[in-house]
Order: structure tokens, then C-alpha cells, then sequence
């Protein structure tokens, strides 16, 4: 992602695309995930805490314990992911302070809270179901090297994000 984005929710979107890819078969370990996301493992815990937070992932600890996503991933957008590790804010009031402008922002301010809203609709309109590598078909994914795409008992292709 560019700096407009935290490299935390670059890592909680790898995480949440990655667990969609999975087809909820089987818990994801954090080894699992932080090899094939890429993520630190330590700063994995910490999204996965916040992922967990929002109801967007179930973690489960012990021997048979992973994560899975909570719910379906064509009912979780770019959007829930984003707000639920670092959310997106909306210019209300003049950035500046000046009294004058109140709630009622600049041309500048209000130009760039309209490009905001408008990265706001589309990462609304944008499921997760629609970022997951096609199994047959599709470019590579920008994680998927043989070495981690391999998983207990099962080989995946992993996300295009």
C-alpha cells in the first residue's frame, strides 16, 4: 500500500484475504499465516487481536487451535477490515483551527474529504470474496511462492491483494 495506508492495515487485509483463501477447512496458525502474509509473527498477534476485536476473525488456542474468519467473506468488506486496525477519518472541522472555517471546510479541506469519502465507497464495494486468487486460472499472488503456499495435507493458492 502507499503511505495514504498503515502498514498495519496492509497486514490485517494480507491476514483477512489469506484466511478467506483458506475456505474456513482448517485454523490457520500464526506460523501459517505470518509465513504466507508475510507479517511478523509478533505484530501478527496484535492484528489478529484487533481482527478478533471486530468480529472479524475466531482465534482458538491449543493444539488444534488457529484462526478462521468469522464470518463469510463475501460479507466482509475492504472497509471493516481497514476501520477495525486503522480507521479511515473524515475531515469535519478545519484542520487548521481557524474558527472561521468551523464545520464548514475550505475548498482544499473539502476536495480532500471528498476523496476520501470516495476511497470509503469503494472499499465498501469491495467484499473480500472478490480478492482471492481463482484455483485454476488468474496471476500469481503477490504472496504465493511453493515454499509457503504448502499447508498441512493441502496445497492453496494464495491471494492476489
Amino acid at each position: 500500500m502507499t503511505a495514504m495506508f498503515s502498514q498495519t492495515a496492509e497486514y490485517a487485509l494480507r491476514i483477512i484475504v489469506y484466511l478467506a483463501s483458506l475456505d474456513g477447512e482448517a485454523p490457520a496458525t500464526i506460523a501459517e499465516i505470518a509465513t504466507a502474509t508475510r507479517t511478523p509473527p509478533g505484530y501478527l498477534a496484535k492484528v489478529l487481536r484487533q481482527l478478533a476485536r471486530a468480529n472479524l476473525i475466531h482465534s482458538q488456542r491449543g493444539p488444534h487451535g488457529g484462526s478462521v474468519l468469522a464470518r463469510d467473506a463475501g460479507h466482509i468488506t475492504v472497509y471493516d477490515v481497514v476501520q477495525a486496525v486503522d480507521p479511515i477519518q473524515r475531515i469535519t472541522t478545519c484542520p487548521l483551527g481557524i474558527r472561521a472555517h468551523g464545520v464548514k471546510l475550505c475548498p482544499l479541506h473539502l476536495r480532500l474529504d471528498s476523496a476520501i469519502a470516495m476511497v470509503e465507497r469503494a472499499f465498501k464495494d469491495s467484499p473480500i470474496s472478490e480478492l482471492i486468487v481463482p484455483r485454476r486460472g488468474g496471476s500469481r499472488a503477490l504472496c504465493d511462492e511453493p515454499a509457503i503456499a504448502k499447508r498441512t495435507k493441502r496445497t492453496r493458492s494464495l491471494p492476489v491483494l
